[in-house]
């Protein structure tokens, strides 16, 4: 899930969904929520007609035929794409206000992971019979967690997210350098590449997402889990000013300090590292699925083609721990013609849809089998790393009150990498206001 389009994904019958499950304080708590109910209540899923579909900004360019492909066999029943800003929290805003004006403008709303808690919680989307889904149990089970309330369904999943190293291949090799697996490792490559290979003179050695953004959240919370620390604990209660969280948060810190980490970099989104990554600029780059297909491109667009591979991220003692990303789709309590939009959501959902939007923008699907599907594993190696990364994923708090949860984490974080406030007093900030908004 990336947060530029506002984006998750896994693999086989796994055991792991248990370590994926919903943190404790989004299955219990008052931090907002309206009622055991959460959002609307299963049922009404009736009326036939156009629908709107209300979703980031589509970068790929794929989006449309997927639509024209339902629209084609469904004539009286077409779906209109409504095409958000490409930012997260924009989109989110926009879907908020239609929701509190009970607007049928949105009908299929296509949303982060972490914003389901939220509007199940304030009734804005409609709670889901599971029979209606018949295909459910083919997808990932830890992306289906991502997609219920209080254990009650409210969307379906159809794409996931985990974090990937992104590196430059072709420059390690010629320096002799390993692919990291962790922090102290990545930085003793940069030193070999930079000082070994002439043509890297220059190159900035390792970028993620560090605007103040949902982005920031994503890359603190790996950091803070990479190390071994937690922002909320598996009771539902913050739990952030650690010595584990510390080491995840000066790592960054370090990093800004040292220049290992651009300067231009507190400004990254998703789409600026990634093309700071395409440009040459970097040599490792933390990123979503997204960009292998946008870094392989043979139009000229991308200078590394050919020259990168794909790793897990590092660790402080070994591979670290992605957030838990991706989007799902709901239906909005306030939508004319409900029926048309289950019917449409099952569509998108479906293993043939999912498979020719992996095969078109590489993003990482939900639908279990395609992770091996040697077709697909042939064309896209990073598929492996990836199965790896949703498997360890952590997903970020699940709270009704995340838009504030997630803001604090970002103020915190910021003020931190940009050098005004001392790590250890951030987290102690960022506990005591996380205290604050996570009741029990």
């Amino acid at each position: 899930m990336r947060f530029e389009r506002s984006h998750t994904r896994k693999a086989v019958a796994l055991a792991v969904a248990g370590s994926l499950v919903l943190l404790a304080s989004a299955c219990g708590g008052d931090d907002g929520s309206k009622g055991d109910t959460g959002g609307a209540a299963a049922g009404a899923l009736e009326g036939r007609g156009p629908i709107t579909f209300a979703t980031g900004k589509d970068t790929s360019g794929f989006l449309p035929k997927q639509v024209a492909a339902w629209n084609a066999d469904h004539p009286t029943e077409k779906v209109e794409v409504k095409e958000l800003p490409e930012n997260a929290n924009d989109q989110r805003q926009q879907m908020v206000q239609n929701a509190q004006n009970q607007s049928d403008a949105f009908s299929v709303l296509n949303m982060d992971v972490v914003w389901t808690s939220e509007f199940a919680a304030n009734k804005w989307i409609l709670q889901l019979p599971e029979d209606k889904f018949p295909d459910l149990d083919k997808l990932v089970p830890a992306t289906v967690e991502t997609a219920k309330y209080r254990d009650k369904l409210y969307a379906v999943p159809i794409t996931s997210d985990g974090g990937l190293l992104y590196y430059r291949k072709d420059l390690l090799d010629q320096a002799g350098a390993k692919v990291p697996t962790t922090w102290d490792e990545m930085l003793a490559a940069c030193l070999a590449v930079q000082s070994k290979v002439p043509a890297a003179k220059g190159m900035g050695c390792y970028a993620g997402q560090f605007e103040k953004y949902e982005g920031l959240t994503v890359n603190f919370s790996e950091a803070v889990n990479s190390a071994g620390g937690v922002i909320v604990d598996k009771d539902g209660k913050p739990n952030v000013d650690t010595p584990e969280a510390l080491a995840g948060l000066e790592e960054l810190t370090k990093g800004f300090q040292s220049g290992a980490i651009p300067k231009a970099a507190i400004t990254y989104k998703e789409e600026e590292g990634r093309r700071a990554f395409q440009e040459g600029k970097l040599l490792f780059h933390r990123n979503w699925p997204y960009v292998y297909a946008k870094a392989s491109a043979t139009d000229g667009s991308s200078k590394i083609v050919g020259k990168f591979g794909v790793a897990a991220l590092p660790g402080k003692t070994g591979p670290g721990v992605s957030s838990l990303g991706g989007h799902d789709y709901a239906i909005s309590a306030f939508a004319k013609n409900k029926a048309t939009a289950v019917d449409f959501i099952n569509f998108m959902a479906s293993e043939a849809r999912q498979k020719a939007n992996i095969q078109a923008t590489s993003q990482a699907p939900t639908w279990a089998s395609l992770y091996d599907d040697p077709a697909l594993t042939s064309q896209f190696p990073y598929l492996a790393p990836l199965k790896a990364s949703i498997l360890g994923a952590q997903p970020r708090p699940r709270v009704v009150k995340y838009n504030d949860v997630t803001t604090a984490i970002q103020e915190a974080a910021y003020s931190a990498l940009s050098n005004k406030t001392p790590p250890k007093q951030a987290l102690t900030d960022l506990q005591t206001k996380l205290s604050s908004l996570i009741t029990q």
